[in-house]
Parts: C-alpha cells; structure tokens; sequence
C-alpha cells in the first residue's frame, strides 16, 4: 500500500508549480551607496484611465483598490539587489491570490519611517512604474529610479488655485517662522531637541508700539507638516486683512513626528511636549513679540487631531488659557473610541458583538472603510506613523523595548484591557473631567467650545454627545454646537448657510471680547 501511494504521489508533486510572487528591485550605480529603509511595492490594475499616471499609491483608507507589498532592508548588498515577496507582507492579501491581469507597479524605498504618515518624502527612492501581468511566470526585475528631490519652499505657488496664490503672497510679510529650543525634549531624547513654529503678526502690527495683541494657538488635522500649518495661517492673514475677523496674533506650532502626531501632550513614548508648549514655547514667543501674555489673552483652536490637542491643552492647563475652541476632536471620551467602547469585557477594534466589521469612515450614504482595512494597511506601510498607532504614541504605557503598547492586537481587533485602563487614567478627557471637577472648575468652567458634525466622517459626534453629557453631569458650563449634516470637513463645520467663515467670525470675536473684557478689568 505505501510503494503504491508513492507511486499515484510523485507524478501529482511533478506537476505542481509554486506560484512566483518575488520581485527583483534593483538599486543603480548613480543612487548612493547602501541605502537602508522600508521598501514597499504598489500595484493597482492597469486601466486606460490610469496608465499615463506618474506614480502608483495608495491612501490611508486602503478603499482604492492599491495592493502593497512590504519588507524591511539593511542594505542591498555587493549585487546592489534584493527580493521582496509580495506573496508574505502583503495588503489586502498576497499578490498571488488576488491579482489576475496587467498590473501598474511602482517600488519604493521609504529611507526614514515616515510613509504612514506623510507619504513619499525627500530622499526616497522611487522606480518607474512597469507593467506586469498577474499571475507572474518569472521574476520581475524593477531598477529604481530617482530620489525625490526636497520640497519646494513655503511660498511656492506652483499648482494653487489664483485664489489661494494670492492669499500665500499677500500673507509672507507677516508670516514668521520660529524654531523654540526645548530643553525638556532635549532631556528626553538625548539630542538636542526643538519645536517649529509659525506666528502670524496682524494688519498694523508694530514690533515697537505698546499695542498687545490677543493670541490663538491652533493646530491641523493628522497628516498636516510645518509647510501646510503656515498655508493655513495664511487664509487666516485674508480673514483679518478683510476685516473679517479682528486683529490677533496667531501661532501654529508643528506638532508633527515620524510617529504622527504629538498633540502636545506629555507622553512617556514621544515625550514631554506639554511642558515643552507651557514652559517653553509660549514663554519663549511671548518674550518676541507683542502678545497679550495672560491667561485671558491665550486661546486655543484645531481641528480632528488639532481639535483633541486645543482641548486636552485647556483640561491639562486650565489656568494658562482664557478659553479653547476645538473642532471635531479626535475621540474625548474612550467610551466612544470611533464607535468602540475600549472599556467594555471582550471589546473589539475590528467587530462588534454581533461580529459586524466596525467601520472606520463614512461617506456618500455608506461606509468608506473599516477600522480593520485601515489597520492591515498601517502595518504594511510602516511599524509607526500611521493614525491608528499614533494614539498608541500618545495614549499607551511604554514596553520594555522602548515602544509603545498596542491598544489592540493587530491580528484579532482584541483590545488590551490594561492598555485601556491606562489610557482612561491618563488621556480620557471626559474620564478627567468627571472625576477632578472639583480642582479643574475654579479655571475650566465655561471656557471650552466645542464644534462637530452630526455627520462626522469618523463618528467623532458620539464621543462629543458623551462629553457634553459628562460636562452637565458635574453641573459645569460649556457649549456644544453639532451642525446638522457636516462631516468631518473644516469646511462644513466652519460654515452655516452660505457664510463660510461663520465660525471663525463666531470663536474669533468671542475671544477679542474675553480679551478686552478683562483687560478693561472685568471678572
């Protein structure tokens, strides 16, 4: 029985091939000596609408129908070549099993970590993009090509609309850029540490005058850089130009890193950037230029992550600021972490209790994406950076290997119940709220204004409704505005009817009347 076993088994072995899913990337002579990094592999399907496209990428969603494949590399070595498998690290799955038909493939080499949170950068290397047809009967060979070159400076216009050129140009006299030395970075990094910043002067500003200027210190969404903090200001430039909103100072600082962002708040991974705002930046901006620097004087604004950051600074430092005005904030009540309560037994990021996929994002009627997509493709493009571990960057305890503790398994969706513990303790802004009322009232009460969706693209609404419910619990004032239908968009939020710019005209002429209010002595 078992010599004829072998015998029907030898022939079915000799006829079965082992589908190739490698690729060959190879690095040419002109393109440095050894460069190390994360190289990633995209590949979409090759249509007539795309195939004169520069470049093959993907977004954070994963809902483009990109592919990637991924593997870390030391080197390329003496033969300046490496395989990558697209048949092991891949998204959604393994080339092999979900690509049939001609392919657009792009190779990149992401040389500093950075891919899930600000794309391609300066410096990495990129291939052309070559057509190849799934399934692969034979190794493909892909050279890379070029490294993309620094970008352009902060007032280049190339691309903008006339409208927004002209906003950038009318803004450069009176945008400043600044560079704050932070010892206490410093200190925790080892290396000599420091934090960019825009400020923005208004129409009249005189350096010499007696004239002190309210000042707003505002940050953008998850995915904003230094470049794009200031071009935002510069809009802000139009709007006080146009008499739209009054004369103030307003300040950008970049809280953006490799690991996304900080949201100024101390963290035992990114560090104590906290103190750093409180106890270097502001004093440090104070000291060179006219600012009103009281606590009635300072007022805080973002939006999404920039949202979070404006109102975790005014809970954290209550007595700093005279008031705070977040825009859809990132989740403030873990309760309602995007839709998942991380306290419940047997919580789950991907699936619900019902073993519903948890969406992510919503749009357009439907769901856009799931919590899960969105996390499989982080891990593909990178071990940090992306949204989803950028919470971890902020929020977790610290492992013994220096990193950040995972809220959730990356495999399962099972969420660590110590990790959610440590998070409500530390950074559940409701959670705080509650349970400190007592020492935060004397310096909160009433200052924290909060603006979102009822359509909010990421569900940030839920989190908002159980803030505000928690806020009227300990009896303490605050004002909730959830504009009906607007997702996740500043612009939608920003506008009621056909005035755009409502909302800033609203939050800009509250804070000039605190500002003058208790200048002009009143309690």
């Amino acid at each position: 029985m078992r010599l004829a076993f072998l015998a029907l088994a030898v022939p079915a072995l000799l006829g079965t091939t082992t589908p190739e899913t490698r690729f060959a990337v190879t690095l040419p002579a002109g393109l440095g000596d050894d460069p190390a990094g994360r190289l990633l592999l995209f590949a979409e399907p090759a249509t007539p609408e795309n195939m004169k496209a520069a470049g093959v990428d993907t977004d954070a969603s994963g809902r483009d129908g990109v592919s990637v494949a991924a593997r870390d590399i030391a080197g390329f070595g003496p033969a300046r070549r490496v395989t990558i498998d697209a048949g092991e690290t891949a998204f959604p799955k393994d080339f092999a099993t979900t690509l049939k038909g001609e392919y657009r493939v792009q190779a990149v080499l992401d040389r500093n970590g950075d891919y899930n949170y600000a794309g391609r950068g300066a410096g990495d290397l990129v291939s052309k993009v070559v057509t190849v047809q799934f399934p692969l009967t034979a190794m493909p060979s892909i050279p890379l090509d070029h490294a993309l070159p620094p970008e352009t400076g902060q007032f280049d216009t190339t691309g903008l609309s006339p409208r927004a050129a002209e906003q950038i140009i009318a803004s450069r006299p009176h945008l400043h850029e600044e560079r704050i030395a932070s010892p206490a970075l410093t200190r925790f990094r080892g290396t000599p540490q420091s934090v960019m910043a825009w400020v923005l002067t208004p129409p009249g500003y005189d350096p010499r005058s007696l004239t002190r200027y309210p000042t707003v210190y505002t940050a953008n969404g998850f995915g904003t850089t230094h470049k794009l903090d200031g071009q935002l200001l510069s809009k802000i430039w139009h709007l006080m130009e146009t008499g739209v909103i009054p004369p103030m100072i307003w300040v950008s600082p970049d809280f953006s890193t490799p690991t996304g962002t900080t949201e100024f708040a101390d963290s035992v991974n990114n560090g104590p950037w906290g103190q750093a705002l409180v106890d270097e930046i502001i004093p440090a901006l104070e000291a060179r230029y006219r600012m009103d620097a009281k606590p009635s004087g300072r007022f805080l604004t973002g939006h999404s992550s920039g949202g979070w950051f404006a109102l975790w600074a005014m809970v954290r430092y209550p007595a700093m600021f005279g008031g705070s005005w977040p825009t859809s904030p990132d989740p403030v009540d873990f309760h309602d972490f995007i839709g998942v309560d991380l306290y419940a037994p047997g919580a789950n990021m991907y699936r619900d209790a019902q073993g519903a996929p948890r969406p992510l994002e919503r749009g357009h009627g439907g769901v856009q994406t799931t919590i899960e997509t969105s996390a499989r493709l982080e891990t593909i493009l990178g071990h940090d950076g992306g949204q989803l571990r950028s919470f971890d960057w902020v929020f977790s305890p610290r492992r013994a290997d220096g990193t950040p503790a995972f809220l959730f398994d990356r495999e399962s969706g099972a969420v660590d119940p110590a990790v959610a513990a440590y998070w409500r303790d530390h950074f559940d802004i409701a959670h705080l709220i509650e349970t400190q009322w007592p020492r935060l009232k004397p310096d909160l009460d009433g200052k924290i204004h909060v603006a979102v969706g009822t359509a909010d693209s990421y569900y940030l609404d839920g989190a908002a409704h159980r803030l505000e419910a928690v806020i009227r619990k300990v009896g303490g004032r605050a004002d909730f505005t959830f504009v009906p239908g607007a997702s996740h968009s500043m612009g939608e939020v920003y506008a009621r009817g056909e005035d755009r710019n409502a909302l800033w005209k609203d939050m800009t002429r509250a804070m000039d009347a605190i500002a003058h209010y208790r200048r002009a002595g009143g309690r």
